[in-house]
């Protein structure tokens, strides 16, 4: 069931309750204490209006009325009653309290900002914990009380991310729940000219411009972004977004298929239909190779390279890759090798390094558990699992850090050590599922122009 939450000013409550203790007060008049007179006639009769008009006139005064002139028709009034009407006045001079979360804030502090005594605010805290980990409160959260009429709390709503929402009810038992809103996916499709980087190109095509990481990601060991675009070079892209009933966006857009024309060769990008991460790169329609990240389904939220540190506000090389991912999400070693140490590392956190050959070594840190038996020596093989995401060391939400290292030296991890090999693929297979993207690319960019 939805709860409406209405907010009505003070001087709007004052006007509504005046009304219809008005109304109540003409309705309740007895017949016996309504008299009636004929109103004595006047000496003389009214000046007649200006311009056309009917004459009705009456056993005391005639009068003009304009032709024009409809008498206005008034709703039906109901009986009041008063106790109907003493909840009315109740519930407007209480009216439901919101708050947005920001930097800083805890939900003790923001309950209390609600007048909630002390013993209801750990009670709303223990029935929200059930059904959200409330370390994850950020800000741009909503809070809101609703009241009863009595002005006690009854209803407490918190809403996160992608309109989801966490609902407390303050009854004889306190009861939670988590209110997902109906939603559906749709696809979109884009064919735009590069000019300048990429990022711009799709940011002025009104494409989501988060794309460009993807692309470099798959295409940055291939295609050098610099040298090779010229300017005048057509982009493809097929994404798909989540929406609500009403058509606002929630989530992030998933890319599903993207196609670069360069000069001579055409590269096309197809990613797993299972959200696994996983992508498959053609070169003139036939398959180079497919690459393959350590976290299935998650999102590249920071790249390798100088950037601006996110806590600590100034710039620090970056050594590796960040992948978003909710906690617990399990973590894979992207190639076989054997475990080189597990344990804490300062700023990394929980880590697991696992050694390939004499001189490279992959780190995967701020790890919240390590899968129990794994030790160090264990010989591990791509796609194994070696811990879960977490938010352990200096992080700002879950993630995973992927390093990659070459004789103690970090490198970019979106190159080689993150690409898989296509041997053993079917590629009858790849192509006939190339060729479907390509048609349905083809209809959806006819219905978006």
């Amino acid at each position: 069931m939805k709860l409406r939450h209405i907010v009505l000013g003070t001087t709007m409550a004052a006007a509504a309750v005046s009304t219809i203790a008005s109304r109540a007060l003409i309705l309740e008049a007895p017949s016996e204490y309504i008299f009636s007179e004929a109103p004595e006639a006047l000496d003389s009769p009214p000046e007649p209006l200006d311009g056309p008009g009917v004459n009705a006139s009456g056993e005391t005064m005639p009068n003009m009325l304009p032709a024009a002139f409809q008498p206005p028709e008034f709703p039906a009034l109901e009986r009041a009653e008063p106790d109907n009407l003493m909840a009315l006045v109740q519930a407007l001079a209480t009216p439901p309290w919101e708050a947005t979360v920001e930097a800083g804030d805890t939900l003790d502090v923001l309950l209390s900002l609600a007048d909630m005594d002390a013993q209801t605010r750990t009670e709303v805290a223990l029935a929200l914990t059930v059904e959200y980990d409330l370390r994850r409160l950020r800000p741009g959260h909503r809070l809101s009380v609703d009241f009863r009429p009595d002005g006690t709390p009854f209803v407490v709503t918190l809403a996160v991310d992608d309109g989801v929402r966490i609902e407390v009810t303050l009854d004889d038992t306190i009861a939670s729940r988590t209110v997902t809103p109906s939603a559906l996916t749709v696809e979109r499709a884009s064919q735009l000219l590069v000019n300048g980087s990429i990022y711009a190109s799709l940011d002025r095509a009104g494409v989501p411009a988060r794309f460009a990481v993807d692309l470099a990601q798959i295409l940055g060991e291939t295609v050098d972004f610099r040298r090779d675009l010229q300017g005048g070079e057509t982009l493809n892209i097929l994404w798909g977004q989540t929406v609500l009933r009403d058509g606002s966006e929630v989530g992030q857009p998933s890319i599903s298929y993207a196609a670069l024309d360069l000069t001579d060769d055409r590269f096309e990008i197809l990613w797993s239909a299972e959200d696994s991460g996983r992508a498959t790169v053609y070169l003139n329609g036939e398959i180079l190779r497919t690459v393959a990240p350590p976290v299935e389904g998650a999102r590249l939220s920071s790249v390798f390279g100088q950037r601006k540190h996110p806590i600590y506000g100034n710039m620090r090389m970056h050594t590796g890759v960040d992948y978003a991912a909710a906690a617990g999400t399990p973590i894979a070693a992207t190639a076989p090798g054997r475990v080189s140490f597990i344990g804490w590392r300062s700023g990394y956190g929980r880590v697991v390094e696992i050694a390939h050959g004499s001189d490279t070594m992959t780190r995967y840190a701020h790890l919240s558990a390590v899968p129990e038996g794994l030790a160090v020596g264990n010989r591990v093989v791509a796609g194994e699992t070696i811990g879960q995401v977490g938010e352990t060391g200096t992080a700002t939400a879950p993630n995973l850090h992927y390093e990659v290292r070459v004789d103690g030296r970090p490198i970019d991890p979106l190159g080689e050590e993150l690409l898989a090999s296509a041997e053993n693929f079917d590629t009858a297979d790849a192509t006939e599922i190339l060729e479907e993207t390509r048609t349905r690319f083809a209809t959806f960019l006819r219905e978006d122009t």
